[in-house]
Protein backbone atom coordinates (compact mmCIF):
# COMPACT_ATOMS: atom_id res chain seq x y z
CA UNK A 1 0.00 0.00 0.00
CA UNK A 2 1.08 3.40 -0.55
CA UNK A 3 1.33 5.99 1.77
CA UNK A 4 -1.86 6.44 3.99
CA UNK A 5 -4.16 9.68 3.68
CA UNK A 6 -3.16 10.87 7.13
CA UNK A 7 -3.75 14.97 7.41
CA UNK A 8 -1.21 17.43 9.80
CA UNK A 9 -3.75 16.74 12.65
CA UNK A 10 -2.98 12.75 12.59
CA UNK A 11 -6.41 11.70 11.34
CA UNK A 12 -6.23 8.93 9.14
CA UNK A 13 -8.79 9.34 5.92
CA UNK A 14 -10.44 5.72 4.88
CA UNK A 15 -13.82 6.92 3.52
CA UNK A 16 -14.50 8.98 0.65
CA UNK A 17 -17.75 10.56 -0.43
CA UNK A 18 -18.52 10.85 -4.32
CA UNK A 19 -20.96 12.84 -5.99
CA UNK A 20 -22.23 11.76 -9.16
CA UNK A 21 -24.09 15.09 -10.25
CA UNK A 22 -25.20 18.11 -9.26
CA UNK A 23 -28.66 17.63 -10.53
CA UNK A 24 -31.69 16.93 -8.55
CA UNK A 25 -35.13 15.57 -8.79
CA UNK A 26 -36.24 17.49 -6.02
CA UNK A 27 -35.76 21.23 -4.16
CA UNK A 28 -35.61 20.66 -0.63
CA UNK A 29 -35.97 23.85 1.61
CA UNK A 30 -32.42 23.13 3.45
CA UNK A 31 -30.82 22.20 -0.53
CA UNK A 32 -31.56 24.03 -3.49
CA UNK A 33 -33.47 27.26 -3.99
CA UNK A 34 -36.80 26.95 -6.27
CA UNK A 35 -35.33 28.38 -9.35
CA UNK A 36 -32.13 29.86 -10.15
CA UNK A 37 -29.58 26.96 -9.74
CA UNK A 38 -27.18 26.53 -12.58
CA UNK A 39 -25.58 23.09 -13.07
CA UNK A 40 -22.66 21.90 -14.68
CA UNK A 41 -22.39 20.87 -18.46
CA UNK A 42 -22.36 16.68 -19.30
CA UNK A 43 -19.46 17.31 -20.23
CA UNK A 44 -17.97 18.38 -16.80
CA UNK A 45 -19.10 15.65 -14.81
CA UNK A 46 -16.73 13.19 -13.83
CA UNK A 47 -17.30 9.58 -16.15
CA UNK A 48 -17.54 6.78 -14.49
CA UNK A 49 -14.78 5.39 -15.82
CA UNK A 50 -12.79 8.47 -14.83
CA UNK A 51 -14.28 7.96 -11.05
CA UNK A 52 -13.28 4.50 -10.94
CA UNK A 53 -9.24 5.79 -11.27
CA UNK A 54 -9.35 7.86 -8.45
CA UNK A 55 -11.16 5.15 -6.66
CA UNK A 56 -8.48 2.77 -7.65
CA UNK A 57 -5.42 5.33 -7.07
CA UNK A 58 -7.06 5.87 -3.41
CA UNK A 59 -8.00 2.50 -2.44
CA UNK A 60 -3.66 1.93 -2.88
CA UNK A 61 -3.74 4.77 0.16
CA UNK A 62 -6.05 2.61 2.37
CA UNK A 63 -9.70 4.00 1.50
CA UNK A 64 -11.91 1.08 2.09
CA UNK A 65 -15.57 2.66 1.97
CA UNK A 66 -16.78 4.78 -0.64
CA UNK A 67 -20.79 6.56 -0.79
CA UNK A 68 -22.27 7.61 -3.57
CA UNK A 69 -24.07 10.96 -3.42
CA UNK A 70 -25.44 13.81 -5.74
CA UNK A 71 -27.83 16.04 -6.08
CA UNK A 72 -29.55 13.09 -6.42
CA UNK A 73 -27.57 9.95 -7.43
CA UNK A 74 -30.26 8.23 -9.47
CA UNK A 75 -31.04 10.43 -11.76
CA UNK A 76 -27.73 9.80 -12.84
CA UNK A 77 -28.57 6.97 -16.02
CA UNK A 78 -27.26 3.26 -14.85
CA UNK A 79 -25.58 4.21 -11.46
CA UNK A 80 -25.40 0.25 -10.95
CA UNK A 81 -22.73 0.24 -13.10
CA UNK A 82 -20.45 2.48 -11.38
CA UNK A 83 -21.32 0.83 -8.37
CA UNK A 84 -19.77 -2.52 -10.04
CA UNK A 85 -17.09 -0.93 -11.39
CA UNK A 86 -16.22 0.46 -7.71
CA UNK A 87 -17.05 -2.70 -6.03
CA UNK A 88 -14.49 -4.33 -8.65
CA UNK A 89 -11.53 -2.03 -7.12
CA UNK A 90 -9.01 -4.54 -4.97
CA UNK A 91 -9.47 -2.98 -1.37
CA UNK A 92 -12.74 -1.57 -1.15
CA UNK A 93 -15.12 -3.24 1.31
CA UNK A 94 -18.09 -0.90 1.45
CA UNK A 95 -20.21 0.89 -0.75
CA UNK A 96 -23.02 3.12 0.14
CA UNK A 97 -25.76 5.48 -1.34
CA UNK A 98 -26.92 8.47 0.22
CA UNK A 99 -30.83 9.28 -2.34
CA UNK A 100 -34.19 10.32 -1.78
CA UNK A 101 -35.35 7.93 -2.75
CA UNK A 102 -37.78 8.74 -5.02
CA UNK A 103 -36.48 6.49 -7.80
CA UNK A 104 -34.71 3.76 -5.79
CA UNK A 105 -37.83 0.99 -5.41
CA UNK A 106 -37.14 0.63 -9.24
CA UNK A 107 -33.31 0.54 -8.69
CA UNK A 108 -33.26 -1.05 -5.32
CA UNK A 109 -32.36 -4.95 -6.74
CA UNK A 110 -29.87 -3.86 -9.78
CA UNK A 111 -27.92 -1.82 -7.39
CA UNK A 112 -27.60 -4.83 -4.68
CA UNK A 113 -26.63 -7.25 -7.22
CA UNK A 114 -23.79 -4.97 -8.44
CA UNK A 115 -22.25 -4.64 -4.94
CA UNK A 116 -24.20 -1.74 -3.20
CA UNK A 117 -23.87 -2.94 0.40
CA UNK A 118 -26.34 0.52 2.35
CA UNK A 119 -28.35 3.00 2.08
CA UNK A 120 -29.39 6.09 3.49
CA UNK A 121 -32.77 7.31 2.53
CA UNK A 122 -33.58 10.92 3.04
CA UNK A 123 -37.19 11.79 4.71
CA UNK A 124 -37.71 14.77 6.42
CA UNK A 125 -41.29 14.11 6.83
CA UNK A 126 -44.10 11.43 7.04
CA UNK A 127 -47.27 13.89 6.29
CA UNK A 128 -48.02 14.21 2.20
CA UNK A 129 -48.57 17.61 2.24
CA UNK A 130 -45.53 18.73 4.28
CA UNK A 131 -43.10 16.20 2.63
CA UNK A 132 -44.40 18.40 -0.50
CA UNK A 133 -43.49 21.21 0.54
CA UNK A 134 -39.74 20.42 2.25
CA UNK A 135 -39.07 19.10 -1.71
CA UNK A 136 -41.37 21.73 -3.34
CA UNK A 137 -43.48 18.75 -4.87
CA UNK A 138 -41.98 15.39 -3.78
CA UNK A 139 -44.51 12.20 -3.68
CA UNK A 140 -43.58 10.46 0.24
CA UNK A 141 -45.39 7.50 -0.70
CA UNK A 142 -42.30 6.70 -3.08
CA UNK A 143 -40.09 6.89 -0.30
CA UNK A 144 -42.10 4.68 1.67
CA UNK A 145 -42.12 2.27 -1.56
CA UNK A 146 -38.29 2.79 -1.34
CA UNK A 147 -37.77 1.71 2.05
CA UNK A 148 -40.13 -0.82 1.94
CA UNK A 149 -38.31 -2.47 -1.00
CA UNK A 150 -34.85 -1.84 0.37
CA UNK A 151 -35.82 -4.39 3.46
CA UNK A 152 -37.47 -6.69 0.96
CA UNK A 153 -33.80 -7.36 -0.83
CA UNK A 154 -32.08 -7.18 2.21
CA UNK A 155 -30.61 -3.89 2.66
CA UNK A 156 -28.62 -4.02 5.93
CA UNK A 157 -28.53 -1.14 7.64
CA UNK A 158 -31.20 0.70 6.01
CA UNK A 159 -30.47 4.66 7.77
CA UNK A 160 -33.32 7.68 7.26
CA UNK A 161 -31.98 10.62 7.19
CA UNK A 162 -34.11 13.47 9.24
CA UNK A 163 -33.05 16.89 8.75
CA UNK A 164 -34.76 18.59 11.88
CA UNK A 165 -35.85 21.99 11.61
CA UNK A 166 -37.41 24.40 13.66
CA UNK A 167 -41.15 25.13 13.41
CA UNK A 168 -41.14 22.82 9.84
CA UNK A 169 -40.84 19.43 11.20
CA UNK A 170 -40.07 19.15 14.74
CA UNK A 171 -43.58 17.98 15.83
CA UNK A 172 -43.23 14.80 13.83
CA UNK A 173 -40.25 13.78 16.32
CA UNK A 174 -42.31 10.88 17.92
CA UNK A 175 -43.38 9.94 14.67
CA UNK A 176 -40.05 9.25 13.57
CA UNK A 177 -39.14 7.39 16.77
CA UNK A 178 -42.32 5.24 16.43
CA UNK A 179 -41.12 4.30 12.89
CA UNK A 180 -37.44 3.12 14.74
CA UNK A 181 -39.76 1.37 17.54
CA UNK A 182 -41.72 -0.46 14.59
CA UNK A 183 -38.92 -1.48 12.24
CA UNK A 184 -35.71 -2.27 11.79
CA UNK A 185 -34.29 1.16 10.58
CA UNK A 186 -31.64 3.06 12.04
CA UNK A 187 -33.61 6.98 11.97
CA UNK A 188 -30.82 10.05 12.22
CA UNK A 189 -31.79 13.34 13.06
CA UNK A 190 -29.49 15.64 11.71
CA UNK A 191 -28.92 19.40 12.62
CA UNK A 192 -29.75 21.77 9.85
CA UNK A 193 -26.09 23.43 8.63
CA UNK A 194 -25.73 26.46 6.86
CA UNK A 195 -24.06 25.29 3.77
CA UNK A 196 -24.14 27.81 1.32
CA UNK A 197 -26.17 29.63 2.79
CA UNK A 198 -25.96 31.52 6.57
CA UNK A 199 -28.76 33.64 6.17
CA UNK A 200 -31.84 34.88 8.41
CA UNK A 201 -33.97 31.97 7.50
CA UNK A 202 -31.31 29.13 8.58
CA UNK A 203 -30.69 30.66 11.88
CA UNK A 204 -34.93 30.28 12.43
CA UNK A 205 -34.77 26.92 11.23
CA UNK A 206 -31.69 25.55 12.98
CA UNK A 207 -32.35 23.98 16.22
CA UNK A 208 -30.38 21.19 18.58
CA UNK A 209 -30.87 17.76 18.32
CA UNK A 210 -31.79 17.63 22.59
CA UNK A 211 -35.41 18.23 22.05
CA UNK A 212 -35.03 14.51 20.89
CA UNK A 213 -34.61 13.43 24.39
CA UNK A 214 -37.11 15.64 25.60
CA UNK A 215 -40.24 14.18 23.10
CA UNK A 216 -38.88 10.60 24.75
CA UNK A 217 -38.98 11.79 28.30
CA UNK A 218 -42.38 13.51 27.09
CA UNK A 219 -43.52 10.05 26.12
CA UNK A 220 -41.99 7.96 28.65
CA UNK A 221 -39.95 6.20 26.61
CA UNK A 222 -36.61 4.78 28.18
CA UNK A 223 -33.23 5.47 26.06
CA UNK A 224 -30.61 2.88 26.07
CA UNK A 225 -27.60 4.00 24.25
CA UNK A 226 -25.80 1.36 21.28
CA UNK A 227 -21.86 0.49 20.62
CA UNK A 228 -22.06 -1.06 17.98
CA UNK A 229 -23.70 -0.07 14.81
CA UNK A 230 -22.11 -1.05 11.73
CA UNK A 231 -21.52 2.14 9.64
CA UNK A 232 -22.71 4.54 12.00
CA UNK A 233 -20.30 7.25 11.34
CA UNK A 234 -20.37 10.67 13.18
CA UNK A 235 -24.17 9.14 14.71
CA UNK A 236 -24.24 9.25 18.74
CA UNK A 237 -26.80 6.10 18.56
CA UNK A 238 -29.50 4.99 20.77
CA UNK A 239 -32.67 2.85 20.91
CA UNK A 240 -35.76 2.88 22.93
CA UNK A 241 -36.34 0.31 25.11
CA UNK A 242 -38.44 -2.86 22.89
CA UNK A 243 -37.96 -1.29 19.61
CA UNK A 244 -36.75 -3.00 16.51
CA UNK A 245 -34.29 -0.16 15.36
CA UNK A 246 -31.94 2.44 16.50
CA UNK A 247 -32.53 6.25 16.29
CA UNK A 248 -29.04 8.41 16.33
CA UNK A 249 -28.10 11.89 16.13
CA UNK A 250 -25.78 14.42 14.01
CA UNK A 251 -25.00 17.23 15.24
CA UNK A 252 -22.31 19.03 13.29
CA UNK A 253 -23.67 22.56 14.40
CA UNK A 254 -23.60 22.34 18.14
CA UNK A 255 -20.73 19.29 18.61
CA UNK A 256 -19.21 19.16 15.94
CA UNK A 257 -16.91 15.48 15.64
CA UNK A 258 -14.28 17.21 13.51
CA UNK A 259 -11.83 15.18 16.05
CA UNK A 260 -12.79 11.68 14.43
CA UNK A 261 -13.46 12.53 10.56
CA UNK A 262 -11.63 10.19 8.59
CA UNK A 263 -13.59 11.75 4.80
CA UNK A 264 -12.82 13.72 1.78
CA UNK A 265 -14.97 15.04 -0.82
CA UNK A 266 -14.76 14.25 -4.54
CA UNK A 267 -17.73 16.51 -6.43
CA UNK A 268 -19.48 15.45 -9.63
CA UNK A 269 -16.97 18.00 -11.65
CA UNK A 270 -14.03 16.50 -9.66
CA UNK A 271 -12.98 18.77 -7.41
CA UNK A 272 -11.26 17.34 -4.04
CA UNK A 273 -13.36 19.27 -0.90
CA UNK A 274 -11.02 18.23 2.20
CA UNK A 275 -13.65 19.90 4.51
CA UNK A 276 -17.65 20.15 3.63
CA UNK A 277 -17.58 23.82 4.90
CA UNK A 278 -14.74 25.45 3.94
CA UNK A 279 -14.38 26.53 0.57
CA UNK A 280 -10.67 25.06 0.27
CA UNK A 281 -10.81 22.66 -3.57
CA UNK A 282 -8.67 20.97 -5.90
CA UNK A 283 -10.03 20.00 -9.54
CA UNK A 284 -8.07 16.65 -9.79
CA UNK A 285 -9.69 15.65 -13.51
CA UNK A 286 -6.85 16.63 -15.44
CA UNK A 287 -4.75 14.36 -13.69
CA UNK A 288 -6.55 11.03 -14.06
CA UNK A 289 -4.33 8.80 -15.69
CA UNK A 290 -1.27 10.11 -13.52
CA UNK A 291 -1.48 8.17 -10.03
CA UNK A 292 1.54 10.08 -9.04
CA UNK A 293 -0.17 13.15 -9.52
CA UNK A 294 -3.55 12.29 -8.17
CA UNK A 295 -1.63 10.86 -4.73
CA UNK A 296 0.13 14.16 -4.57
CA UNK A 297 -2.84 16.49 -4.83
CA UNK A 298 -4.66 14.57 -2.14
CA UNK A 299 -1.98 15.21 -0.20
CA UNK A 300 -2.12 18.74 -0.89
CA UNK A 301 -5.96 18.67 0.08
CA UNK A 302 -5.16 16.69 3.14
CA UNK A 303 -2.31 19.39 4.36
CA UNK A 304 -4.64 22.05 4.15
CA UNK A 305 -7.64 20.54 5.84
CA UNK A 306 -8.78 22.65 8.76
CA UNK A 307 -8.57 21.28 12.38
CA UNK A 308 -12.91 21.51 12.23
CA UNK A 309 -15.65 23.74 10.51
CA UNK A 310 -16.77 26.87 12.94
CA UNK A 311 -20.09 25.70 11.57
CA UNK A 312 -21.36 27.09 15.00
CA UNK A 313 -19.63 30.65 14.39
CA UNK A 314 -22.35 31.02 11.85
CA UNK A 315 -25.09 31.04 14.40
CA UNK A 316 -23.92 34.59 16.27
CA UNK A 317 -21.86 36.09 13.21
CA UNK A 318 -18.60 35.82 14.89
CA UNK A 319 -15.40 35.89 12.39
CA UNK A 320 -14.22 32.79 10.94
CA UNK A 321 -10.41 31.28 10.66
CA UNK A 322 -11.55 30.29 6.68
CA UNK A 323 -13.99 31.00 3.97
CA UNK A 324 -16.85 29.25 4.03
CA UNK A 325 -18.63 27.38 0.57
CA UNK A 326 -20.61 29.49 -1.84
CA UNK A 327 -21.51 25.64 -3.43
CA UNK A 328 -24.56 24.43 -1.64
CA UNK A 329 -25.45 21.30 -0.68
CA UNK A 330 -26.28 19.45 -3.86
CA UNK A 331 -23.30 21.15 -5.49
CA UNK A 332 -20.69 19.17 -2.84
CA UNK A 333 -22.61 16.40 -2.48
CA UNK A 334 -23.90 15.74 1.20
Amino acid sequence: MNRPLIDSFGRVHDYLRISVTDRCNLRCVYCMPPEGMEFEPGQKILTYEEITEVVRVLAGMGVRKVRLTGGEPLVRKELETLVAMIAAVPGIEDIALTTNGIFLASKAAKLKAAGLTRVNISLDSLRADRFSFITRGGDVRRVLDSIDTCMQVGFHPIKINVVLMKGINDDEIADFLRLSMERPLQIRFIEYMPIGHQDKGWKASYMPLAAIFDRCHEMGWKVIPCHTIRGSGPSENYRIEGAQGSFGLIHPVSDHFCETCNRLRLTADGSIKPCLYWSDEFNVRKWIGNDDAIRELFFKALHLKPQNHEMAKALDDEKQTHRSTSRRMSQIGG
